[in-house]
């Protein structure tokens, strides 16, 4: 097991906020302020050719679509919204779609138009010990795919290398298998990333057993509300998978369907993981609030035995410390002997043994 500490750290839960203002026209693309600017990437390719082009025009990118090749248009970036109108006209995007593009709080989800397919996918990764969740649109066409992303970095560099290096089917397969191995390569990212809440909350459960100092209902807290946040980003993911059916979808084949079914599969692997996860949280927490209270009833335990030894030490101190007249021969003749302090003394410490061996012979001394 790793040896790694994780740092946990509190974090709000992001507010859903639509950009387009109430009332707007619908399909209105308000992109997001602080966006980067968008940068194309195409890479266009046949079972025996691969060209890759960076920092391509969006003027240029009809050229590259023919009826030989598959074209991989991919968009990293949503700062410009002139950018996206131009993309909605040259791959015939209905703009509500576009809409969805550009607002960033689509659950996964696919709709299906006349002669493509809208695909939203929520790509997921550990960055700075925070959960980063990030919105990726795919479009699938007859010989394309566009793929949208926020920003800069991706899951999708093995499906590239598979691409440029020939390796696997993907390369002898249309449009639609590119469109299943990227899927493929989000669904597949979040496992690293549950791997990781997996080893936090083993950690989280040797700490609480050891008795280590923390704050761990903090961190059990901040971690439930990531494992929720990814529940919330693949549960839709396995419901959308349903609907991609060769039936209902021409542009997918049954060859693809059948590799598609095995991304339900993993879909189905990480929502029980994540729900045995939130489980385990739970229990985690549970168990430290019963930690909080047992550590609270052995103090008190201690406080009440020292408040119960001194309860009759203050009867006997207050009791010799009475002002009584040493000359009458009804008080106390300890007051006027010589050894009366020291058998005082001798009382109080006789007393406390005493009620310290009937406490031990209790078992009220025993952590168990």
């Amino acid at each position: 097991m790793s040896k790694k500490k994780h740092r946990h750290r509190s974090r709000k839960p992001p507010r859903i906020q639509k950009r387009t203002a109430p009332g707007s026209a619908p399909g209105t693309l308000s992109v997001p302020l602080d966006a980067p600017a968008p940068t194309i990437t195409v890479i266009n390719y046949t079972e025996r050719n691969f060209v890759k082009k960076e920092g391509a025009e969006v003027s240029n990118l009809a050229k590259h679509i023919t009826d030989q090749s598959v074209t991989w248009v991919n968009v990293n970036g949503l700062g410009n919204a002139e950018t996206f109108h131009e993309l909605s006209e040259v791959f015939g995007i209905h703009r509500l779609a576009m809409e969805d593009v550009v607002n960033v709080h689509q659950r996964a989800k696919v709709e299906a138009y006349e002669d493509q397919v809208f695909i939203v996918l929520r790509m997921v990764r550990i960055s700075h010990d925070i959960l980063d969740n990030e919105q990726v649109s795919i479009f699938l066409g007859k010989n394309f795919v566009l793929t949208i992303q926020e920003r800069a970095g991706d899951c999708f560099d093995s499906v590239r290398e598979r691409l440029s290096e020939s390796r696997g089917r993907i390369r002898q397969n249309g449009a639609d298998y590119l469109a299943y191995a990227l899927i493929d390569a989000v669904i597949d990212g979040y496992f690293p990333v549950v791997d990781e809440y997996g080893e936090k909350m083993e950690q989280l459960d040797i700490q609480l057993s050891g008795r280590q100092s923390g704050n761990y209902m903090e961190m059990i807290h901040n971690l439930r509300g990531e494992l929720m946040a990814l529940r919330r980003a693949i549960r839709p993911l396995r419901d959308a998978l349903l609907s991609l059916k060769p039936e209902a979808i021409s542009l997918i084949t049954e060859e693809t369907r059948v590799y598609l079914r095995d991304c339900y599969d993993h879909t189905i692997q990480l929502v029980d993981l994540l729900d045995t996860y939130r489980e385990m949280c739970s229990n985690l927490r549970d168990y430290q609030m019963s930690m909080i209270s047992y550590r609270m009833n052995e103090v008190m335990k201690v406080l009440t035995i020292i408040g119960t030894i001194f309860i009759p030490l203050g009867f006997i101190a207050g009791l010799y410390g009475m002002n009584f007249d040493t000359q009458h021969p009804a008080n106390m003749p300890e007051l006027a002997w010589p050894y009366g302090y020291l058998f005082a003394i001798g009382l109080m410490a006789v007393v406390s043994f005493g009620m310290l061996a009937f406490f031990w012979r209790k078992g009220w001394f025993s952590s168990s």
